[in-house]
């Protein structure tokens, strides 16, 4: 065992001595090549691949049309920066992504290369859009580590030390069903929680100065939780009340995850703003920005973009991943698989009382682990031995929520049956071993 790993550990050992330890260590998995669902290892070794990049490679891992697509635009140019030259990968992306993603009659969008860079431009084309500054994120949450975005991020840890932060930035906390529930049914607790939101506008922010309210419907590193569907049309409509603009950030949730383009589609509530990334471009850097016209067009020329808005070679890996999604049906595929992780997790939780909640959309699924069945008492330790054994037997998983306590899966959604059987059993076997 040891012979067999001494590359990936030496790659490892080379990354320590060079890479700066700020950069995060989730998995100490190593890759040589992948394809579809599986990663193989600087030793050789296959690995099934529950974490997808973070939620990057929906699509699966190099597929062919997408590989094609960036060789044949790299033959072509690499750049020209889009403010300086325009070229027709750009416009015909935000074309393609104004029709899966519909913003009322008109949709405008603008590209970028980050999720972090498409929520710091969400946020300035509100504020220019309603000439307001205040801005109000959740609890839980996690939108980048630029400055604005580590502002409306929840996670301290993520924050330590690079304060101070961007001023007029307000949190309520997320309503988290399964946390905070106490005695109350849900729509008891949708109730009181939307009170809180109305009652913030006389103890927290002045409507009147307050542009955007930006929320995961579905927060990723927050731990896989589902807005629920009335307070996020409750919020919807406070928004309209006070003239605010709602931002969803689709992140780690768009592009065939949840079973659709985005989940907000799933809710049925449309956002005056939408932020995408990650699956958008199959791990080519490309973000995007989507709005209705009026809202987008209130951004003032040169305020918004950047040099490396759009890359040529990144819009056409975006364009031939969308094609792909349609042409693979991926949006019923997230259906599919989501029913069966959630059915092995329901089954485990019936067994396991260490598995406090299962929940998730689509095949954006979470399985929460704590104490003593108690939802408040989180067990990020019991977590992570799950997850280092899952790696030793060649599944690579990652953890999500505040406390490090959500084992998340992100699966490619081309994975087969036979490995997803197998990674669940992987899973599960492990499961068994650490709570005895």
């Amino acid at each position: 065992m040891i012979d067999q790993q001494t590359k990936s550990t030496e790659l490892l050992e080379r990354r320590r001595k060079v890479v700066a330890n700020g950069v995060g260590v989730f998995n100490t998995a190593t890759a040589r090549e992948a394809k579809g669902a599986l990663i193989i290892d600087a030793d050789g070794r296959e690995l099934i691949d529950f974490a997808g990049g973070i939620g990057v490679v929906n699509a699966g891992h190099c597929p062919d049309p997408v590989v094609e697509a960036i060789r044949d635009q790299a033959g072509k140019y690499l750049h020209t920066s889009f403010n300086v030259v325009t070229y027709e990968p750009y416009v015909q992306l935000c074309e393609a992504l104004a029709e899966i993603l519909p913003h009322g009659k008109e949709t405008k969008a603008m590209l970028v290369s980050t999720g972090a860079e498409a929520v710091e431009n969400a946020i300035k084309i509100a504020r220019q859009a309603t000439k307001k500054q205040a801005i109000v994120s959740f609890t839980g949450a996690f939108h980048g580590r630029t400055m604005m975005a580590m502002t409306l991020t929840s996670k301290v840890k993520y924050k330590q030390g690079c304060g101070p932060f961007a001023p007029e930035v307000y949190q309520l906390p997320f309503p988290n069903y399964y946390r905070y529930q106490g005695s109350r049914t849900l729509d008891e607790f949708v109730e009181w929680e939307l009170k809180r939101l109305r009652e913030s506008m006389h103890n927290l922010v002045d409507p009147d100065n307050l542009a955007a309210v930006i929320m995961e419907p579905i927060q990723g590193e927050g731990g896989f939780n589902p807005v629920p569907q009335k307070y996020l049309e409750g919020l919807r409509g406070f928004c309209d009340q006070h003239g605010v603009m709602l931002i969803l950030d689709e992140i780690q949730s768009g592009f065939a995850r949840t079973g659709h383009w985005a989940s907000w589609q799933h809710y049925n509530v449309q956002p005056d703003i939408s932020t995408y990334a990650k699956s958008l471009g199959s791990g080519m850097p490309i973000a995007a920005v989507l709005g209705r016209a009026a809202i987008m067009d209130a951004a003032a020329p040169g305020t918004i973009g950047g040099t490396y808005i759009g890359n040529p070679v990144c819009c056409a890996a975006a364009l031939a991943t969308i094609q792909y999604i349609k042409d693979h049906n991926l949006n019923n595929r997230a259906v599919e698989i989501g029913a069966i992780i959630s059915a092995r997790f329901q089954k485990l939780k019936r067994k396991h009382s260490q598995i406090g909640d299962v929940r998730g959309i689509g095949a954006m699924i979470g399985l929460e682990l704590v104490k003593e069945n108690d939802p408040r008492k989180p067990d990020g330790d019991l977590c992570a031995k799950i997850i280092r054994g899952c790696a030793e037997d060649g599944l690579v998983l990652l953890s999500a929520g505040t406390f490090k306590n959500v084992i998340r899966v992100l699966c490619p959604l081309v994975i087969s049956e036979t490995q997803l059987k197998k990674g669940l059993d992987i899973l599960e076997n492990q499961l068994e071993k650490t709570t005895g």
